[in-house]
């Protein structure tokens, strides 16, 4: 059975605009992925990907690449509907965790694997095995804000941390006024929101404050959030639910979330002389700018958050799909490397942009494919 491409991206793309109605579902876990029954084909159009393995495959983890895996997990099951993918978007955190219990097949994080992460992995992957990074989705992290007669706010990194530690508490405070200087600011109170589970999306965010503002941010970059007051959300989606619903809010979540419920963006003034909008372009500018760092196998980047390049966005996260390299569950092995290899084909990758994310680059996706591959 071939994939119905047409039918598939206008799916998707109603999926994406009707976040809001399945906030619920995403803070719960509670995602239906049921597959369409039928006989399994020998192979997937999308990315010529051999359907591979039958049976429930269960992941967990990261809610900011939970748009993408949907996707994926729809195009998918068309075509191998021998299997049923289940991947709750439980954070990062929690995800990891999960895995290193054995309790999942892979699991999906906005961070890499700390050492102790990897040592511990030595328990679910046999037979000398390790957990390794596959970097699978890319993107923005948004800063999305509900600011009534506010448009083209335009913020910087020190600003955005003052105001995530509580240190700025008023929209009309002098430093956001100085920043926008057309903009009738209101004297509204900031209500900042951040994660209340551990996520490599504040991972992210966190190393960029104290990146690029080191003086004002004096905490050190985490998945737990650490700085002082503030409102705290259970996932992406729960901010993003909280930044809308909520007049003078600010929260940070992957642009699919702003997109799909039309929460406006920060442009960032990163000094590069025109400020820069949260785009799939723009962070695809400064995901290119990366290098994989990780070594024996492993595929883990290095992100530049402190980039003034014209057109480069510079809050951008690269989420993995965290997989025994060997030592796999033979069980749940064919049917989680088929699933990965559409994820990271082509054509997986070509429906990134339609939702919101940015695809890997060729020269590290190309990598990815092969490393998938070899798992054992």
């Amino acid at each position: 059975m071939k994939l119905q491409r047409t039918n598939r991206l206008r799916a998707l793309t109603v999926g994406a605009l009707a976040v809001t109605s399945a906030l619920v579902l995403t803070a719960c876990g509670s995602d239906d992925n049921t597959s369409q029954g039928g006989d399994s084909p020998s192979k997937a159009d999308a990315g010529d990907v051999a359907c591979k393995g039958e049976g429930n495959l269960l992941a967990s983890g990261s809610s900011a690449q939970k748009n993408a895996v949907d996707a994926w997990v729809q195009a998918y099951q068309e075509a191998c509907t021998s299997t049923k993918v289940n991947y709750n978007p439980t954070g990062s955190g929690a995800g990891i965790q999960e895995f290193l219990q054995g309790k999942t097949a892979f699991a999906g994080s906005d961070s890499a694997l700390k050492p102790d992460e990897v040592e511990a992995s030595a328990k679910v992957c046999k037979d000398g095995g390790k957990a390794i990074n596959l970097p699978m989705v890319g993107g923005p992290v948004a800063l999305g804000y509900n600011l009534a007669g506010v448009e083209d706010l335009v913020l910087d990194a020190e600003t955005l941390a003052k105001i995530f530690d509580s240190k700025i508490s008023q929209w009309d405070d002098e430093a956001i006024q100085e920043l926008n200087p057309d903009a009738d600011l209101p004297s509204t109170k900031i209500q900042a929101f951040h994660r209340s589970d551990e996520s490599g999306t504040t991972d992210n965010f966190t190393t960029y404050l104290k990146d690029a503002a080191p003086d004002a941010w004096p905490y050190e970059p985490a998945k737990a959030w650490a700085a002082k007051g503030g409102q705290s959300a259970n996932g992406s989606a729960g901010v993003a639910t909280n930044v809308k619903q909520t007049n003078g809010a600010i929260g940070y979540f992957e642009l699919s979330y702003a997109t799909g419920n039309e929460i406006p963006t920060v442009q960032l003034d990163t000094g590069a002389g025109e400020p820069v909008e949260a785009t799939v372009e723009n962070s695809s500018n400064g995901i290119a700018a990366g290098k994989i760092v990780g070594t024996d196998g492993d595929l883990a980047m290095e992100l530049d958050y402190t980039t003034k390049e014209a057109g480069a966005y510079p809050i951008i996260l690269v989420t993995y799909e965290i997989a025994c390299d060997s030592g796999n569950d033979p069980e749940t092995l064919e049917a989680m490397k088929s699933f990965l290899t559409y994820a990271a084909s082509e054509d997986g990758q070509n429906q990134l942009a339609e939702i919101g994310y940015a695809p890997i680059p060729d020269e590290v996706i190309t990598k990815v494919r092969e490393k998938v591959s070899t798992l054992s």
